[in-house]
């Protein structure tokens, strides 16, 4: 079996240290440039591109991204309830033709108030899923050459229509992820893939098997993905050390501060990300190799897998197992451990050493024996 292996975009910023530090990166398009022409190279199938108030706007990236990148496929973010519709239609059009049909969307229906209130949305949680519902009915229906006429409680169209039809037909891949009940309905109804964030195995099986279910009632089936951070180093010990270097410019009060500032949001899946730790530094390592540690300071996606190469590729397979086929990766700092990963990792995953540049060599390098024998036979012929 084929994996898609994806890595982040970090449109926020970047660092080799969570929290305070003299290491931080700036965010610039000329670094975001430098990981997403990394990512192309490695033979990533593609790269997630985030939203949110803290971020650069994912769409105007992914589209400056195009003309320096060949196969990377762009999951761009897109909150429903920060444009219409209708005009997300003719955004994701462009930008899928643009690109020769590599645009994925991200449906992200938002779990803070407080930068929700920002932008100007007030609705709560499950007005959120029922306006994203609305939504995807109108954004599917135009993306697909329809006429629309509609009339729900959150949106109205009246002769809608979309001139230019997208690359892909009958539109681009529709990502989401999201775990309280009204995320898995639409999850269901909608999406072709469902993206977790990494919980624990049993965890994870769980949600699949949930959201499965509600689709086969549907008479649809969905994919399955996972968003999870990775540190790998060459032995075990070396990337538990990673892991503890990454952490150790944290102090207990920027802790506290980020978790208070978590509790506020009515986001599910924030809280089961908070639950697998509860704030404490002690009991970090949740599953075998699934380490919480990001999760003290960052929101969202909050663990990672940490070993060796054949540790973490064996703890993928696992995940795979369960129905898994795309994995939203990243670490610290993005563009180094797009490489590092690449290297370590991608020759022990099914599919992913033939994808990789032809250019790129994972066995070979400027002092491998064969290599220099070569290079000095060609000398010696010319």
């Amino acid at each position: 079996m084929s994996l898609d292996v994806y890595w982040f975009l970090p449109s926020s910023g970047d660092s080799r240290y969570l929290g305070k530090s003299n290491y931080g990166r700036l965010v610039s398009n000329e670094y975001l440039s430098q990981v997403a022409v990394a990512a192309d190279n490695l033979g990533y199938d593609g790269i997630l591109i985030p939203t949110g108030a803290g971020c650069e706007d994912p769409w105007i990236t992914a589209a400056s991204l195009i003309p320096i990148t060949r196969r990377l496929n762009f999951l761009v973010a897109l909150r429903p309830d920060t444009v219409l519709p209708s005009v997300a239609a003719r955004m994701a059009a462009t930008l899928d033709r643009a690109s020769r049909g590599r645009l994925r969307v991200n449906i992200v229906s938002g779990g803070d108030p407080a930068e929700l209130a920002a932008d100007g949305v007030f609705l709560s949680h499950d007005q959120r899923y029922e306006a994203a519902d609305e939504f995807l009915d109108i954004w599917k229906a135009l993306l697909s050459g329809e006429k629309l006429d509609y009339e729900g409680k959150h949106y109205k169209i009246s002769g809608g229509r979309s001139l230019f039809p997208p690359h892909q037909r009958p539109y681009p891949p529709i990502y989401f992820g999201g775990s309280s009940p009204a995320a898995h309905a639409l999850a269901a109804k909608h999406v072709d893939a469902y993206l977790t964030w990494g919980e624990p195995p049993a965890a994870v099986a769980e949600k699949i098997a949930n959201v499965r279910a509600q689709a086969e009632k549907l008479g649809r089936t969905v994919r399955f993905g996972i968003r999870l951070h990775v540190i790998v180093r060459e032995t075990n010990e070396e990337a538990w050390q990673a892991a503890d270097d990454l952490i150790s410019r944290l102090d207990d009060e920027t802790i506290a501060k980020s978790q208070a500032h978590y509790a506020k949001m009515d986001s599910e899946g924030q809280r089961r990300m908070a639950s697998l730790h509860g704030g404490r530094r002690d009991k970090l390592e949740i599953s075998p190799n699934l380490w919480a540690g990001v999760g003290l300071v960052r929101g969202g996606a909050g663990t990672s897998l940490v070993g060796d190469p054949q540790t973490v590729a064996a703890r993928l397979k696992e995940y795979a197992d369960l129905g898994i086929d795309s994995f939203v990766l990243s670490g610290y700092p993005h563009l180094e451990e797009a490489y590092r990963f690449a290297e370590l990792v991608f020759p022990l995953l099914p599919g992913k050493n033939a994808k990789a540049n032809q250019g790129f060599n994972f066995t070979g390098g400027p002092f491998d024996a064969a290599i220099q024998e070569a290079v000095q036979l060609k000398v010696a012929q010319s």
